[in-house]
């Protein structure tokens, strides 16, 4: 039988989801938009035929569906989840989880109080490259972790909500890198010092630029620097990275192949080495490796990667490092 979700938001991001529910087995039944022509049009465009409607409250109490996909901006996000887990629905939703760490806490709690699931669609780990190179490196590819590097630099004109939001990069782009930073380290942040600016030239208000060093709970120092008005010479949209071990390191930028070298013999003034082949582990990619493994979730399988108790840790990296820039100060990270 068929799933059926109310998808809430019908923004530039519906694109990617509204056909791939469909694809995976899942009617959408509702559309739900403060702008019920966007709907229409996003509804038409890919011949569904929900319910079009602005009150959530009221799509759910009518569908009953199997579970709701928030789409909105980061901003309405607590208020659309927590209706939604309080009438009884499971929740998968676009990153970040919550415009605030209050409005995230209560996100987790009315999880824990309603016994459903809620996931934040981390779209970057489900990528080939990524989850191989997870997986070399909880593998002992290198040895211990001793650090990882992340340089992020891409002239983004969007427009719209992104141009106003005090810190762009860090809260709406920097939180896949951080969460990247996670996956990779299989470590949990502890404190951070960071500084944010805002380049001449910016078509910003925010905060566009940042550079931030966060200590990670397993010792690993991760160090993140980046702009979102850079013009000229990209780096990748996944960042540019480099992982230090003790026994070899891996660079992985400019979307190619993750390589690396370890050392191969005890003599010299630098350590013989042996390239470092890191294989990529097929996954299904980017939001639809996401909702696979809600719906798997929803069957009773194993508990998904973003559910909201482990993805509040990415976010607090993303607050901690505008505390901190906002401060001048080193911060300590508490969830």
């Amino acid at each position: 039988m068929m799933r059926q979700a109310v998808v809430v938001g019908a923004g530039g991001i519906s694109g990617a989801w509204l056909p791939m529910l469909g694809e995976e087995g899942v009617e959408v039944a509702a559309l739900v938009d403060l702008d019920e022509a966007r709907a229409r049009t996003q509804a038409a465009r890919y011949r569904l035929d929900p319910l079009i409607t602005t009150d959530l409250r009221r799509a759910i109490r009518r569908i009953r569906p199997d579970f709701v996909v928030d789409l909105t901006v980061p901003a309405a996000h607590s208020a659309v989840t927590c209706t939604a887990l309080r009438l009884g629905c499971h929740v998968i939703g676009e990153k970040p989880m919550a415009a605030s760490m209050a409005a995230a806490r209560r996100m987790v709690r009315t999880a824990e109080e309603t016994g459903r699931i809620y996931m934040v669609s981390q779209s970057r780990r489900y990528h080939a490259p990524h989850a191989g190179l997870a997986r070399a490196l909880a593998g002992g590819a290198v040895g211990r972790l001793t650090a990882l590097n992340c340089a992020f630099y891409i002239g983004a004109h969007f427009g719209g909500f992104r141009d106003q939001m005090a810190h762009p990069l860090i809260l709406d782009m920097a939180i896949h890198h951080f969460d990247l930073a996670r996956l990779f380290s299989g470590a949990d942040p502890r404190a951070v010092y960071a500084a944010s600016f805002n380049p001449a030239g910016s078509w910003y208000a925010g905060d566009a630029a940042a550079t931030c060093v966060f200590e990670m709970s397993n010792g690993v120092i991760f160090t993140y620097t980046g702009s979102w008005c850079a013009e000229g010479m990209h780096t990748s949209w996944h960042g540019d990275w480099r992982v230090i071990g003790e026994r070899g390191t891996v660079v992985y930028a400019r979307d190619q192949p993750p390589a690396g070298e370890r050392v191969a013999g005890d003599g010299g003034f630098h350590r013989p080495l042996e390239p470092l082949a890191i294989e990529p582990l097929e996954v299904p990619s980017g939001q639809r490796g996401a909702l696979r493994e809600f719906l798997a979730a929803l069957d009773g399988g194993p508990v998904p990667q973003g559910e909201c108790h482990d993805n509040i840790q990415s976010l607090a990296m993303v607050f901690g490092a505008i505390a901190s820039a906002r401060r001048g100060r080193r911060v300590t990270i508490r969830v």
